[in-house]
C-alpha cells in the first residue's frame, strides 16, 4: 500500500510540479499517536504539513506509534485520521485526493521494546531501498509523558537514527521538568542521546499568530515604538490567559504542576520575553534572538511570595478526591488561578509592572497581551474631539489579541491616538467592520485592528517550522533552564500559601480582582466571602454565617479566611498563656486539614511566641516517626522545620520503644501521660486542635470502642478500622480538661457527618466527637462552607 501511495503522488494531474526530481524522503513518527493531544491537534498539523508539501518534491511516510497492541491501536488511529479536514481555502476535490494519499502513507506501530524500534528502522530502510529514495530526514514527535523521554530517546539513538547525510529532529512536549533541578536532570538525560540542534521543545503559544507577530511588529514599527517602548511611557503590561474550563479529567497532572507551572512558567514567560527583550538588528537570526532573551532573563527581578496571588475554584478539591481516590478529608492547596507581578532591573523597564495572569473556571475564555501607555493629556471636550478623530484622552494601548473572547480571532490592535502601524501585506489585513463591538471598554473604532488573512492553528505552524528546520519558535535548553531558575524560588516560597477559593465562572464577581501596592499584589476584596443570596438580598450581596453548632461557638467562612481566623485565635491564646504563666501548651492533631493551618502560622505569624511554646500531639499512628504516615512527620515537614522552637519543647508520642511499635509492655501511653503531668499545670493543656472523621471519630478515639472515652487514663492505645490500625491518643477526659478546644472541619465530604452531629446528643460511644465538652474551658467549631452547607 505504501509503495502504491508513493507512486500515486506523482500521478496527480492537478499538480504538475510533482514531476520534479525527488528532494528526499521524510519519515514522521508520532509517538502517543492515539493520545488526546494527537487526536486534537497533531494529526491535523501533520496532515496540513503534507497538504502544503505534497508538491515540494519530498516524499513522506507517517508512522503512528503507541504502547497499544497493533490491532486496537491501528483502529483507534485511523478513526482519528478519517475525520481530518482541509482548510477552507482547499477545494473539496483536491482535499479528497490528498487525504486519501495521506491515509495510504500512514501506518500504525506498537513501540514498546527495543525490538519494536529495530523493526521500525528496518521498515523505513527497506522502503527507501525498494523505491530508490534518498533519505532527507526523520521527525520523532514525543506526545508522551516526560518520564518516558529517556527510554524512548535511548531506543531512537540506538536503533532509529537516519543514515549519514540525513537529519534527525526530535520534538518534545511540555512539561519540561517540575523545577530547576528536574529540568536540569531531564536536559542531561536528553543530551546523552541527542544534540541540541536535533531537539525541538514545543511551546504551542509560540505558534499562535498574534504571539508570533510580536517581534515582527516591534521590528517593522521601530521608528514609532523606539521613543515610547520604555518606562517613561509604558504604565503596565498585562499578559493574560483565562479559561472557562476546569481541570476535571486532568487533576492528576494539575495536582503535580498547578497553574504556574502549567501556564506562567512557559507560555506567558515566553510572551514576556518577546515584549521585554532588546531587539536584535536581525530578528530572523535565531542565535541573536536567543542571546537577547537570555539577557532579559538575567534582568528579571526574583519575585517574593508577596508578588503573587493564588486561587482555587471550589469544585477542584472534590474532583481531586474523586479522580485520584483521595480520602474525604484530603485538602489540596494546588492553585488553579494565579496573578504574578514581575519587574525587570533594566534601564528600559525599571519600575514597569508586568502582570502575568491565568486561571481555570473563570468568566471567559480569552488570551491577550495588553501594553498600556501613560497619558498626560487632559481634554475638556473629550467626546467631540474623539468624533473628530483627534482625541488624546482615550486609553493608549497596543493589544496582541491571542484568541477567543469577544474578538474570537487573533488580532493586533493599536489605539488610533498612538500611531498607524506598518503591517506586512498579504499576511495581515485591516478589519473595519463590527462597529458594535467594544474591547477594554472602548469601541473597536478607537483602534487600528488587523487580523491574519489566513488563520492557522498553532500546531500546524510549529510542525511546518520543524519540517523546515526553523528553531526560532522553540525552547532551547539554555532558555528552559533560565526560565526555571527564575520561577523555582517563587514556586518554593508559595508552597506555604493557601489559595483563595472562588466559586467559578460568572459567580466569581470581583473575588479574584487584585491590586498592586509597591511590589506586592493583594486581592482587592480583603475578606473572602460566601455567596449566599438570601431573601431580600440582591445578587452580589455577601454575608458571613455566624451561629452556634451543638451549643458551642461556630466560625464559618471560606477555607482561606477560616484558616486565617484559626491561626490568629491560636496566636492570641499563646500570647495570653505566656503572659499568664510563661509558657503555652499546644496539642495538635494529624491528618491533612491542619497542614494549611501550619503553613499559615509559618508565613503570617512572625510574632508567635515559639520560644515559650510546647508542642504536643493529640494522636499518633503506630509507625516510626520518620514514616510518611506519621503525624509527627507531617508536623515536622510542615511546621517544625520552618520555626524556631526549643528542641526540649517538642513532645512526640512514644510509639516506637525498644525497637517495637506500640507494645503494651513498653508502657508508652503511661510515659506520655507522666510527661504531660510533669510539665503541664494540672494536666490542663492551653489549646487542643481536633478534627472530625466522617464516622464521628476525633483524635484516635473511634466509635464502638470504649478505649479513651472515660476512666482515669489520660493517654491510651486504640484500634483504628483503617491501616495502620494501632494508634496512640489523648483520652476524652484529658481533652476536656483543656482551656480551649478547637474542632477544624473542612470539605464537602464532611457535610453529611456535620449534619448528623447537629442533630445528635452526647453519645461518645457512638459518636466520640460528641463527648468533647471542656469542663472549664471553651469549645469552638471552625467549619468551611463546604462542610457546613454542602
Amino acid at each position: 500500500m505504501l509503495r502504491a501511495a508513493l507512486c500515486a503522488v506523482f500521478l496527480l494531474g492537478a499538480l504538475p510540479s510533482l514531476a520534479k526530481e525527488s528532494r528526499g524522503h521524510v519519515s514522521v513518527v508520532l509517538l502517543g499517536a492515539t493520545g488526546d493531544l494527537a487526536k486534537k491537534y497533531l494529526w491535523e498539523g501533520l496532515f496540513h504539513l503534507y497538504l502544503d508539501q505534497v508538491s515540494s518534491g519530498h516524499s513522506f511516510t507517517f508512522h503512528g506509534a503507541a504502547l497499544t497492541a497493533h490491532e486496537p491501536g491501528q483502529s483507534l488511529m485511523f478513526e482519528v485520521l478519517k475525520k481530518l479536514a482541509c482548510p477552507s481555502d482547499v477545494s473539496p476535490d483536491r482535499c479528497a485526493v490528498v487525504k486519501d494519499q495521506f491515509l495510504k502513507l500512514s501506518r500504525y506501530h506498537q513501540l514498546k521494546t527495543s525490538d519494536n524500534y529495530t523493526a521500525l528502522n528496518r521498515e523505513i530502510e527497506t522502503l527507501l531501498q525498494q523505491e530508490g529514495l534518498e533519505e532527507a530526514g526523520r521527525i520523532f514527535y514525543f506526545s508522551v509523558p516526560p518520564f518516558a523521554y529517556a527510554e524512548i530517546a535511548r531506543h531512537i539513538n540506538g536503533s532509529c537514527r537516519p543514515g549519514p547525510g540525513a537529519w534527525l529532529r526530535v520534538v518534545l512536549e511540555k512539561p519540561f521538568g517540575h523545577d530547576l533541578k528536574s529540568a536540569q536532570q531531564l536536559a542531561i538525560e536528553l543530551r546523552t542521546f541527542f544534540r541540541e540542534e536535533e531537539m525541538y521543545r514545543v511551546d504551542h503559544y509560540l505558534g499562535k499568530q498574534a504571539v508570533a507577530h510580536i517581534l515582527p511588529f516591534r521590528d517593522q514599527n521601530r521608528r514609532f515604538l523606539d521613543p515610547i517602548w520604555n518606562r517613561h511611557h509604558v504604565e503596565r503590561v498585562e499578559i493574560v490567559l483565562k479559561e472557562t474550563l476546569d481541570a476535571k479529567g486532568r487533576t492528576s497532572f494539575y495536582e503535580q504542576y498547578g497553574v504556574i507551572r502549567d501556564v506562567l512558567q512557559n507560555h506567558l514567560t515566553e510572551v514576556l520575553m518577546y515584549l521585554a527583550m532588546e531587539l536584535p538588528a536581525n530578528i530572523s537570526s535565531t542565535e541573536d534572538v536567543l542571546r537577547r532573551k537570555l539577557q532579559t532573563f538575567k534582568a528579571l527581578q526574583g519575585p517574593e511570595s508577596t508578588s503573587a496571588v493564588l486561587g482555587q475554584y471550589q469544585a477542584y478539591a472534590s474532583q481531586v478526591r474523586e479522580e485520584l481516590q483521595k480520602a474525604q478529608d484530603y485538602v489540596s492547596t494546588t492553585p488553579t488561578f494565579a496573578g504574578v507581578l514581575i519587574q525587570l532591573d533594566s534601564l528600559r523597564w525599571e519600575g514597569v509592572p508586568f502582570l502575568l495572569t491565568s486561571g481555570k473556571a473563570l468568566d471567559e475564555r480569552v488570551g491577550y497581551v495588553r501594553v498600556l501607555f501613560k497619558n498626560r493629556a487632559y481634554c475638556t471636550q473629550r467626546e467631540s474631539l474623539r468624533e473628530a478623530g483627534q482625541s488624546q484622552c482615550g486609553a493608549k494601548q497596543i493589544i496582541f489579541y491571542i484568541g477567543h473572547g469577544e474578538l474570537s480571532c487573533p488580532a493586533v490592535l493599536i489605539s488610533r491616538n498612538l500611531f498607524k502601524p506598518i503591517m506586512p501585506e498579504g499576511s495581515w489585513k485591516e478589519v473595519a467592520d463590527r462597529p458594535q463591538l467594544r474591547l477594554f471598554g472602548l469601541p473597536l473604532s478607537d483602534y487600528y485592528v488587523y487580523s491574519p488573512v489566513k488563520e492557522r492553528e498553532a500546531y500546524s505552524v510549529l510542525i511546518s517550522s520543524i519540517f523546515h528546520g526553523r528553531k526560532d519558535s522553540f525552547i532551547t535548553t539554555e532558555n528552559l533552564l533560565a526560565s526555571w531558575e527564575f520561577w523555582t524560588p517563587l514556586l518554593d516560597s508559595l508552597t506555604q500559601q493557601v489559595p483563595r477559593l472562588y466559586p467559578g465562572g460568572l459567580e466569581n464577581q470581583h473575588l479574584l480582582d487584585f491590586e498592586m501596592v509597591g511590589r506586592e499584589l493583594s486581592f482587592t476584596l480583603e475578606e473572602p466571602v460566601e455567596l449566599l443570596h438570601m431573601d431580600g438580598q440582591k445578587p452580589g450581596d455577601y454575608r458571613t454565617i455566624q451561629a452556634k453548632f451543638r451549643q458551642s461557638p461556630l466560625v464559618s467562612a471560606w477555607p482561606e479566611e477560616l484558616i486565617a481566623r484559626l491561626a490568629s485565635d491560636i496566636e492570641t491564646a499563646a500570647a495570653e498563656a505566656v503572659a499568664r504563666c510563661g509558657e503555652f501548651h499546644l496539642a495538635l492533631s494529624g491528618g491533612s486539614s491542619p497542614i494549611v493551618m501550619f503553613r499559615r502560622l509559618v508565613t503570617h505569624h512572625y510574632g508567635f511566641p515559639w520560644r515559650h511554646t510546647h508542642l504536643w500531639l493529640v494522636d499518633e499512628r503506630c509507625v516510626p516517626l520518620a514514616d510518611p504516615e506519621s503525624n509527627f512527620r507531617s508536623l515536622h515537614d510542615h511546621l517544625l522545620q520552618h520555626i524556631r522552637v526549643p528542641y526540649l519543647n517538642i513532645h512526640p508520642m512514644p510509639v516506637h520503644l525498644n525497637r517495637r511499635l506500640c507494645v503494651e509492655e513498653d508502657r508508652g501511653p503511661e510515659l506520655y501521660a507522666k510527661e504531660i503531668a510533669a510539665l503541664v499545670n494540672n494536666a490542663s493543656l492551653d489549646f487542643v486542635l481536633l478534627g472530625l472523621g466522617s464516622d464521628g471519630h476525633t483524635a484516635s478515639l473511634f466509635p464502638r470502642s470504649s478505649s479513651g472515652l472515660e476512666g482515669a487514663q489520660t493517654v491510651v492505645l486504640t484500634e483504628s478500622p483503617v491501616k495502620p490500625h494501632q494508634r496512640m491518643s489523648l483520652s476524652l477526659p484529658l481533652i476536656n480538661k483543656a482551656r480551649q478546644v478547637a474542632v477544624l472541619v473542612m470539605g464537602k465530604g464532611k457535610h453529611e457527618i456535620t449534619t448528623q452531629m447537629s442533630r445528635v446528643g452526647q453519645e461518645p460511644r457512638k459518636w466520640p466527637i460528641s463527648g468533647v465538652n471542656p469542663s472549664s474551658g471553651q469549645l469552638v467549631w471552625y467549619m468551611d462552607y463546604d462542610a457546613l452547607l454542602g
